[in-house]
């Protein structure tokens, strides 16, 4: 996909990867949708997105993903505000700490939800109309828990690695139709995610790395010349092929790491 030029909506538009995303598109000369609860915030980062080169008629819609036919909705609102939506980038997610001893099932259903199935009906929403079209784009923005467990994520995990089958099942089933699909997996980026209140600590202390950088990643996974899934750095590759190695071994050390003193509280 020529990116320039392209009408581009994105949800989880506010803050971290998303608003870099924003911006990354602008520069690329895409027209952007952003989507987001907080509008204040979408406010800013259409500003810096249009100052950066994104078309004149980008937009935002603040609306709450955790309200699936809201979600639904701007899927289409936007497909005819702009005459039309070449990709569709799934972004938005929400994180909380929580071993599985101590979730509750209504947490569950809130990840599932904003992390799942909003991606998942906005996408379905968009393909008929692609699919009449002959083109289009969908990228879904994983993470590398989606592909790999880690102590007190439960809710996280599992619907982030929700999304990654949906995303590789998309890609089977509109093969050879016009339709490109796209997984992005990044690893840990310094994001807000990183300071959600009433959160159990974390057990990283790793490197957190620049939300552009992962911004640069779906911009080239826009174009569509890549593989279906980018890892992003690629060394997150490296860490799920060693849990792929000995699944029991990682399941062993990912325990041990949860009973052990938290790195530091997120």
């Amino acid at each position: 996909m020529d990116v320039r030029g392209s009408r581009v909506l994105v949800t989880g538009a506010s803050t971290g990867i998303g608003a870099a995303l924003a911006v990354a598109l602008g520069r690329a000369g895409a027209t952007v949708g952003l989507v987001a609860r907080r509008g204040e915030l979408l406010d800013e980062v259409l500003e810096q997105a249009v100052q950066a080169g994104a078309g004149p008629d980008s937009r935002r819609w603040a609306v709450d993903l955790a309200d699936l036919p809201a979600a639904t909705r701007v899927a289409g609102q936007a497909w005819d505000a702009f005459g039309g939506v070449d990709a569709f980038v799934s972004n938005a997610a929400l994180i909380r700490r929580r071993s599985a001893l101590r979730l509750q099932a209504a947490e569950l259903d809130e990840h599932m939800t904003v992390n799942f199935l909003a991606p998942a009906h906005m996408s379905l929403a968009l393909l008929p109309r692609m699919l009449e079209r002959g083109s289009g784009t969908l990228v879904m923005v994983g993470s590398v828990a989606g592909r790999i467990c880690a102590p007190s994520e439960v809710s996280y995990v599992s619907s982030k690695y929700a999304l990654a089958g949906f995303a590789e099942a998309l890609a089977v089933d509109t093969a050879g139709t016009g339709i490109t699909v796209r997984l992005v997996t990044p690893g840990p980026f310094d994001t807000p995610i990183w300071g959600v209140k009433d959160d159990e600590p974390t057990h990283y202390a790793g490197t957190k790395h620049p939300p552009s950088m992962a911004a640069d990643a779906i911009v080239e996974a826009l174009r569509g010349d890549g593989p279906f899934e980018t890892f992003v750095p690629p060394s997150v590759a490296d860490t799920v092929a060693l849990k792929h190695a000995d699944l029991d071994a990682w399941i062993s050390m990912a325990a041990a790491m949860g009973r052990a003193a938290p790195a530091s509280a997120g």
